[in-house]
């Protein structure tokens, strides 16, 4: 930690915020070449990473001021982080606090606490990894100025998330994200993109007017919408009723966005057309808004109607577990024609139903799984879908008994450090101890063990029991995947395939490396979020 002034704090929360917007304008102003250039290359399918950084083609001067504006935004997250005062991180810090409607006592209120400041970093650090991937492998599509926009827009709304404290700001941000996701799937993505991209702007809209709803009821009963004045009144302004009904509002647009079964439906298809950098992008960081919502609005602002509903989330949780590796299991076995990006999105199902089921048991054990789980997913699935856009560049194809048997793509022996890295992200996605993916599935199956006061334990025993059989099945779909992928032998002669080129390693090792401190070194994460999630859970945040 270093000491930095309040109100340098303030002004880097609110550049980290308004950061991307500005760059966002930025990317959209005409842009020339320099002298020597020369005609683009961005759309070809290799490249030559070598020259990519000498010539400035009107494309690549709008990518590279994405890379300079994400990397500014990532910078300015990484000294807030370093300015972090570790001794309260229960406290919210860098806090700013302007009227903005008084009639409605809506506040443009900012603040970061234990809770929502790794998820700060991470949104920051994926988007620059995305922007940076993105400047030498250009998604085909249309101007690369919208695209570059679209990207920054995308991470003003999520930072904006996990950043505003008033309920109608979060509202605001949580609807940001929206547009732009659905652009980047419909315009730069690939088969059945239409259709993909009209699945979840109409899921998560229909969601997103049911949570409007309820945090509506819940300003206007409470007669404020400011999120750490109603974490520390607890629900004492809310009668029994009012809470039940907010949380049944709020929770089903939340759980839209996470996504919880049986409201996932969208999600398969939105990865399996989307982009590369929109798939890490929208399994490590939009799909954790969802989670955030609950932690940071239903907890500790209805812990009444919370309680009533924890069972039934926890029943749909791990419904979602058993149901996402199944899945996955079906889409891995040979013949299947499974598409491993959509095998990859069915195990983001499962991934957040631990997450989910850590928030239904509402004790500290399960919420701080929870938060580490989401940090865990972040990473490690972000990593998974870099590695199979690595792979449909090289080989054209993500089905994997195309990957398994036509191309041969035995890749410990074709390709070995891309066969590596997909052996590793496998097993941490599996929760191999050690790696981050370890921590959160079982601190929530341990919160499961012992639930809050008046929760049913021989039910949550239950939930439990159910989500350890989820983590077999999990290590089952994912050893199959690495078996036949990295392990198949080719049974013809098969061209060369590149290994990792530099510009992969540099987007993918920041990924691989917090995976393994995360999981050699949890203490870091869990010393952040644990005060925090202790004094919500007791009725509120200074």
């Amino acid at each position: 930690m270093i000491d930095i002034n309040e109100s340098v704090m303030q002004f880097l929360l609110a550049f980290v915020v308004l950061g991307p917007l500005i760059g966002a304008v930025a990317a959209l102003l005409p842009s020339r070449p320099s002298s020597d250039h020369r005609p683009s290359t961005s759309h070809s399918a290799t490249p030559p990473p070598a020259t990519r950084l000498e010539g400035k083609t009107p494309e690549q001067a709008v990518l590279r001021r994405g890379v300079t504006a994400t990397g500014a935004v990532l910078v300015a997250a990484l000294v807030l982080a370093l300015g972090f005062d570790l001794d309260h991180p229960s406290t919210m810090q860098a806090t700013t606090d302007i009227s903005w409607i008084p009639a409605l006592d809506v506040r443009i209120h900012l603040g970061i606490d234990g809770i929502s400041l790794p998820l700060l970093v991470l949104t920051a650090l994926l988007t620059f990894l995305c922007a940076l991937y993105s400047y030498f492998k250009p998604p085909s599509g249309p101007s690369p100025k919208a695209f570059v926009a679209l990207l920054l827009l995308l991470e003003t709304g999520t930072l904006a998330t996990f950043a505003v404290l008033d309920l109608l700001l979060f509202f605001l941000a949580f609807e940001t994200v929206l547009i732009p996701m659905y652009f980047l799937i419909a315009r730069w993505g690939g088969e059945g993109r239409t259709r993909a991209a009209w699945k979840f702007i109409l899921f998560t809209l229909l969601g997103s007017v049911i949570m409007l709803l309820g945090l509506l009821l819940i300003g206007i009963k409470a007669g404020t919408f400011d999120m750490v004045a109603l974490a520390t009144d607890n629900g004492s302004s809310l009668t029994t009723p009012v809470q039940v009904a907010a949380v049944l509002a709020i929770g089903i647009g939340l759980a839209v966005k996470t996504p919880m079964w049986p409201l996932h439906s969208w999600l398969p298809e939105a990865h399996t057309a989307a982009p590369t950098v929109g798939s890490v992008l929208l399994a490590g960081v939009l799909l954790k808004m969802g989670t955030y919502g609950f932690v940071r609005i239903l907890l500790p602002v209805t812990p009444n109607g919370f309680h009533t509903f924890a069972p039934y989330l926890a029943a749909f949780a791990v419904i979602g577990i058993i149901y996402g590796s199944l899945a996955c299991l079906a889409l891995a076995k040979p013949g299947a024609k499974g598409d491993l990006k959509r095998l990859i999105a069915y195990s983001s199902v499962g991934h957040m139903g631990f997450v989910l089921l850590g928030i239904a048991t509402m004790t500290p054990t399960g919420v701080n799984g929870a938060l580490f789980a989401n940090i865990a997913h972040g990473l490690i699935t972000g990593l998974l879908f870099f590695l199979v856009g690595g792979l449909r560049d090289r080989t054209g194809s993500t089905d994997l008994d195309t990957l398994a048997e036509e191309t041969g793509a035995a890749l410990y022996g074709r390709a070995p450090r891309l066969g590596g890295l997909l052996a590793f992200g496998a097993v941490a996605s599996l929760g191999l101890p050690g790696l981050a993916g370890f921590w959160g599935e079982m601190l929530a199956l341990f919160g499961s063990f012992e639930p809050a006061a008046g929760l049913s334990r021989p039910a949550y025993l239950t939930f439990m029991a159910i989500g350890a059989f989820g983590t077999l099945l999990t290590a089952a779909y994912m050893l199959i995947v690495v078996r036949r992928i990295c392990m198949g032998a080719a049974e013809r002669e098969v061209p060369a395939l590149a290994d990792v080129h530099g510009y992969e390693f540099a987007a993918w090792t920041p990924l691989v490396t917090l995976t393994v401190v995360a999981g050699l070194w949890p203490k870091v994460l869990l010393g952040l979020t644990d005060p925090a999630v202790q004094q919500l859970l007791a009725g509120g945040t200074r």
